[in-house]
């Protein structure tokens, strides 16, 4: 619905809107309960209101739903998660070996989402001398998205210790899309605003980029 009236996002509404971004969490653990196709439609809708270069909104969102193809994604997973954890040693590896770092056994929709690099729409606007933008368009939608989910009551995982050409070749997915993410959604078996690798002990939160440089 559109309208010329600009809206009074009052007090409330900005305190409102902090403690979503304080309660937006990467969650790994989730519910089997399904997400209604409408919802999920409604989400889309949502994050296609996000902001893109050139107006191209170059995002593509694939809907895993085949078992046979969720199987692929385990499978690309486990292969690099293993690739991954050779690359710690001593404490470090035993920490990350105890992570829970995706959700794809129990998440009820899965996204794998892409970035369609050689799209006509924005006739080129603002990527010739960027062209990395567009992929950060498709972040920005992504984000949108999570918090649109959170906000229903959802939560998002996002799996990045994945093979992203594996991705595409088992997904039959065009060569001219990139992957940008696979996500993960679904309700979270437990809630907290502190994020789990904060939590177990991996990174903890720090203000460094509250730092604003001057030149």
């Amino acid at each position: 619905m559109q309208t010329n009236i600009f809206p009074d996002f009052n007090e409330d509404f900005r305190e409102a809107f902090r403690l979503l971004l304080l309660w937006r969490r990467d969650v790994r653990r989730f519910l089997k309960n399904p997400i209604s196709n409408e919802l999920l439609l409604d989400l889309i809708e949502i994050a296609n209101f996000s902001p893109s270069v050139g107006n191209s909104q170059p995002w593509r969102w694939v809907n895993v739903n085949d078992n046979r193809n969720r199987e692929k994604i385990r499978t690309n997973f486990r292969k690099c998660n293993e690739q991954a954890l050779a690359g710690y040693s001593g404490e470090r590896a035993s920490l990350y070996a105890n992570l829970k770092l995706e959700g794809l056994d129990a998440a009820p929709v899965q996204l794998a989402v892409f970035a369609d690099v050689e799209t006509e729409q924005g006739a080129n606007l603002g990527k010739l001398t960027m062209p990395e933008t567009l992929n950060y368009s498709v972040v920005m939608a992504i984000h949108t998205l999570w918090l649109a989910a959170r906000a229903s009551g959802l939560g998002v995982g996002w799996v990045s210790i994945i093979d992203p050409q594996a991705v595409k070749k088992d997904l039959s997915i065009n060569d001219s899309w990139e992957l940008i993410a696979y996500l993960c959604i679904g309700y979270p078996v437990e809630e907290h605003d502190i994020p789990e690798l904060e939590r177990s002990g991996w990174q903890q939160r720090t203000n460094v980029g509250l730092n604003i440089m001057s030149r």
